[in-house]
């Protein structure tokens, strides 16, 4: 607004979290009465979560979208995308100069976070749990936590369990990482070179399974398969953090807050979409922060200036005028892969 911009807010966007309507109008915005209105208006959408399907309808070619999006696992938002002619990019495929994900990577601090204090509540008997308290007690073993995967997530999943004194082991593919993390956190973290045996091997043991894997803009590969739920011991948890881009484990399916958990051979699942919004005003401050640098940039430049300018902003073009942009989701769904400088020349 203090650039000259126009922006509209939903009725009540931020009443959950403690943001009145009145805060937005002191700082220069209008209020919308409901989404509907807001769509109607906006060139640039700025939102949270992935666009459901009343919103792909309301989508209009040339209009900018930016959000998650989590596309290689979900075909049917990709064609609404496609269908729609909007302009659609992904804070997860959006990069920084040191090979980072800056908009993923907040979300991904919380969601570490929340991990550890989900898995620890589902290891509660009254939850399906086996009863196991993570840190132990004096005179009682302390749990068995395993990380797969040492980015973001993991790490800061990690930390979490190793602050409530439980054993933490982590696995990765990544021996610089590995590295990195002996470095980094000594003797009070175990890590492995993640293979098959050594994820059998580990699960024997385990407590608690964090899945914490990512490959940018992909699917999320499968770690554990159900046959190797037997090799776990009743009661033991999975928290799969990976789901947004449909999960790392074969048994895994999206839930929500409100039914959070189900059990396949005895092993607890927790498989929430979107983690973060139940801690939603930390998530809504760490996410803006992140996000307004490129806010600024698409409302300024418009996305053609804006994509010219960044190449990092432009690995965040996922879908364009009805072609499909990044690589992975292309590949995922059979579409043809049309490059952003493409679509930009």
């Amino acid at each position: 607004m203090k650039q000259g911009h126009d922006v509209v807010v939903e009725r009540h966007a931020g009443a959950a979290i403690g943001f009145a309507d009145s805060h937005y109008i002191a700082a220069g915005a209008r209020i919308a009465e409901d989404a509907a209105a807001v769509f109607a208006e906006a060139e640039l959408i700025v939102k949270v979560k992935e666009p459901q399907p009343e919103e792909c309808a309301r989508l209009r070619r040339g209009q900018i979208l930016f959000t998650y999006l989590h596309l290689a696992p979900n075909p049917d938002l990709t064609q609404a995308l496609v269908d729609s002619g909007c302009v659609a990019l992904a804070y997860e495929t959006v990069t920084d100069q040191r090979g980072g994900l800056p908009l993923l990577a907040p979300m991904s601090e919380i969601a570490g976070r929340m991990a550890i204090q989900a898995g620890a509540h589902c290891l509660e008997l009254s939850q399906g749990g086996a009863g196991v308290l993570l840190s132990g007690v004096p005179g009682v073993m302390p749990a068995r936590v395993l990380v797969l995967g040492g980015g973001v997530v993991g790490v800061n999943a990690a930390k979490m369990a190793m602050g409530l004194g439980a054993r933490v082991t982590l696995l990765d593919m990544s021996l610089p990482r590995l590295r990195e993390l002996d470095q980094l956190f000594g003797p009070h973290l175990a890590t492995r070179y993640a293979t098959q045996d050594a994820i059998e091997d580990e699960l024997v043991r385990a407590d608690l399974v964090i899945g914490a894997v990512l490959i940018p803009g992909s699917a999320a590969p499968k770690l554990l398969t159900r046959p190797m739920l037997k090799l776990m011991k009743a009661g033991s948890v999975l928290v799969d953090v990976a789901i947004d881009q449909g999960g790392c484990f074969e048994t895994s399916h999206p839930t929500t807050h409100q039914n959070p958990t189900f059990v396949v051979d005895n092993v607890v699942h927790y498989c929430v979409a979107n983690m973060p919004g139940a801690v939603a005003r930390t998530s809504t401050q760490a996410l803006s922060h992140a996000t307004l640098p490129f806010v600024l940039a698409l409302a300024n430049q418009g996305w053609k200036g804006a994509l010219q300018h960044d190449a990092h902003l432009r690995a965040g073009l996922n879908v364009c005028l009805g072609k499909v942009n990044y690589h992975a989701v292309a590949q995922a769904h059979g579409y043809p892969h049309v490059p952003a400088e493409t679509v930009l020349a």
